[in-house]
């Protein structure tokens, strides 16, 4: 977690003493029929965790059904372009990683869609990235992995074109290492965690989200983690920074957003419900076996962190892109 996540965190658990019910008491049309999180990748990975453990909750606060859906695809791309084509009414919701900015500007006009298109109403949860292989390979470290990278044509996966762990990984294999390792994109992180168990891709960059137990089990090895501090679950698995590698230090949070021109008053409420939600000691504890950090934040927090990642993760792709 980088300091700015940590300030993040720190102001809005400030901010978590003076909310109240109140804001449910008032525009009470909404919601009034069931809510729709939209999630662009396929089941098991960080993103739809993180979803059906928020959603759950929120639906006990705000007393109606939320569901989620899983539009997979084009690297997120699908999920993303039927979320920002639906109505500004509270009632689609898309639940998504960091590709809702690398994916648009990495792909540009065929995206199908600018983050300008959504608003963001919360930052719900914040997970480290993993660089993981398959159990046959001999490489227990990323300068092990460097060696064979160099003599080897390696591939790894990823949960799709344009995510985040794509663009890390490119920049470490390709631009860092000057080496021919092939991408393949899966529809998800936990298909392309599977692939590398399965040895069906020796590589693997993506969320920790369900990578623990396989690393206890012994059919992956972690090579590194892009958290600031290594976790708890795998304490003897060394971060990028020791590694040597400090430009990695590329989390995956999971936002929340809204159509533009969504109400601010649905705005507001949908924000409260979700920082009710992270104060549940049911939703920190499910967080946490799956290694995910709650985040939350008002709606003015979360646009400036926003906009402070799209300046961010901007400056990472064109550096990618010159090369």
């Amino acid at each position: 977690m980088n300091q700015y996540t940590k300030h993040f965190l720190a102001a809005w658990i400030c901010t978590l003493g003076t909310f109240s019910f109140s804001l449910f008491a008032q525009n009470s049309t909404y919601p009034n029929k069931p809510i729709r999180f939209v999630v662009p990748f396929a089941p098991g990975g960080s993103t739809d965790v993180t979803a059906r453990i928020i959603g759950q909750k929120i639906s006990e606060i705000l007393k109606q059904q939320v569901f989620v859906e899983n539009r997979a695809g084009a690297g997120a791309s699908i999920g993303i372009q039927n979320a920002a084509t639906s109505a500004p009414d509270g009632y689609t919701i898309l639940v998504v990683s960091p590709s809702i900015i690398v994916n648009a500007t990495s792909m540009g006009a065929s995206a199908g869609y600018k983050p300008q298109d959504f608003e963001v109403v919360s930052f719900a949860s914040n997970l480290p990235m993993g660089i993981f292989v398959n159990e046959k390979i001999q490489a227990n470290n990323l300068e092990e992995l460097h060696q064979i990278a160099l003599k080897e044509h390696l591939s790894f996966a990823t949960a799709g074109n344009g995510t985040p762990p794509s663009m890390t990984c490119e920049n470490l294999f390709r631009i860092i290492w000057k080496s021919d390792v092939t991408h393949i994109p899966y529809k998800g992180s936990s298909p392309a965690l599977l692939a590398t168990v399965s040895g069906e891709t020796p590589i693997t960059c993506g969320a920790m989200t369900g990578v623990t137990p396989f690393a206890k089990q012994g059919k992956v090895k972690v090579l590194a983690v892009s958290s600031e501090k290594r976790l708890a679950s795998l304490p003897n698995v060394p971060t990028v920074i020791e590694a040597g590698y400090p430009q990695l230090r590329d989390d995956l949070w999971t936002g929340v957003f809204v159509p533009k021109n969504t109400p601010l008053e649905i705005k507001q409420k949908i924000n409260q419900a979700i920082n009710l939600a992270l104060q549940s000691p049911e939703v920190i504890e499910k967080l946490d076996i799956n290694d995910l950090v709650p985040m939350g934040g008002n709606l003015q927090q979360n646009t400036e962190y926003f906009n402070s990642e799209i300046v961010r993760w901007n400056k990472t792709i064109s550096l990618i892109k010159s090369k």
